[in-house]
């Protein structure tokens, strides 16, 4: 049998032809770091990367990418993932066995927006536990009062230890490096490894005047984020020992993040990590920004942000409207009644003002 021809059409096509517009283009979207699109510069760098394929390890630009990203942690390895949250439960897959529970603060993203995997996945257990100053950073004593360490058969023991840098739903806060230390160095004196999720730990870098090695350092594995304040399009890194990172490469593979020619992404990554950790310090002073002009209003109970999130508690009957408010004169939120508003490199000073105006208007009406 005879198949038809295939004829190619000759009409000259354009990526920007094909482009749907979104009805959130040109607004202030501070809904979170990850909506942060590709600078052309980045783009350049997109289309420019050798690629091979990187479940064979041929890949030259995510190679590259890893060995760049181990330097910079001072790690002995590293390996590119898609997501933040496949690093942080392969991690957790490596680091215990069914049946065991993972120590974490009780806001902690591994156990709130991960979608159960550490139970699904790894037969692992959370075991929160609630900061006692409201903070979201543990200290050492709130920890070990969770730990079962040699106890009775019946109970789950602890397999792992999970930190968070920043602290996301703690309002970005940030976990100073002589706190990982003692936390880091009293688990290990028990046998117990610990994971640092850092998937804005270069916003606790910047806040702190510190290394990101430094932060990270007493740690046994740590993941950080590409494709939120650094702004990459996608993906998130895993680090650790070149052993864990060996073995972290099947369970990459197992959860279904195996990619090929993924230099195109890990090229953007690179470029972030060379063009776009200093100037988060522009971030955090733009969060000030919109904290400042926030205070003062009745309604309004603004947490002072260490980082590039501010956290907006919002009382009285008129609180309820405002998220609404806001997108009808083009300013993007998340939350209800306890907002967060997250600064990036897509967000400048005029959009700052815009949504302090934005937020004064509704209380003000």
């Amino acid at each position: 049998m005879t198949l038809p021809a295939i004829t190619l059409s000759s009409t000259r096509y354009s990526l920007r032809d094909s482009v749907i517009k979104s009805p959130i283009q040109n607004m202030i979207d501070l809904r979170s770091d990850t909506v942060t699109k590709p600078t052309p510069a980045m783009r350049r760098a997109m289309a420019d990367a050798e690629v091979g394929d990187d479940v064979y390890g041929e890949d030259p630009t995510v190679n590259h990418l890893q060995e760049r990203a181990a330097e910079i942690f001072e790690k002995e390895a590293a390996i590119f993932v898609p997501t933040g949250s496949m690093g942080n439960q392969t991690a957790v897959k490596l680091h215990t066995r069914p049946g065991a529970e993972v120590v974490i603060e009780e806001r902690g993203h591994i156990f709130n927006f991960e979608m159960a995997t550490m139970s699904a996945f790894s037969g692992a257990l959370a075991r929160p536990v609630r900061s006692h100053d409201g903070s979201g950073l543990l200290t050492w004593d709130e920890i070990a009062g969770a730990i079962h360490k040699n106890a009775a058969y019946y109970v789950a023991p602890t397999g792992l230890i999970a930190l968070e840098n920043s602290h996301n739903l703690a309002g970005g806060s940030v976990l100073t490096r002589e706190r990982t230390e003692d936390i880091c160095a009293r688990a290990h004196e028990m046998s117990l490894p610990v994971h640092l999720d850092g998937a804005r730990i270069f916003n606790a870098a910047v806040a702190l005047g510190e290394t990101v090695a430094a932060l990270a350092r007493p740690a046994d594995s740590v993941m950080f984020c590409l494709s939120k304040g650094l702004g990459a399009p996608v993906g998130s890194m895993l680090l650790g020992t070149r052993a864990f990172i060996d073995e972290a490469r099947g369970v990459r593979k197992m959860l279904g993040g195996g990619m090929r020619q993924a230099g195109v992404l890990a090229g953007a990554a690179l470029y972030a990590l060379e063009h776009h950790i200093a100037r988060l310090a522009d971030d955090h002073a733009l969060a000030q920004r919109l904290a400042e002009g926030l205070r003062g209003i009745a309604e309004l109970k603004v947490e002072p942000p260490q980082t590039n999130m501010v956290f907006v508690d919002a009382r009285g009957d008129r609180a309820a409207g405002l998220i609404d408010h806001l997108k009808s004169r083009g300013v993007l939120a998340t939350g209800a009644y306890h907002l967060r508003f997250v600064t990036h490199l897509d967000v400048d000073a005029p959009g700052i003002d815009r949504a302090i105006a934005a937020v004064r208007e509704h209380f003000a009406a």
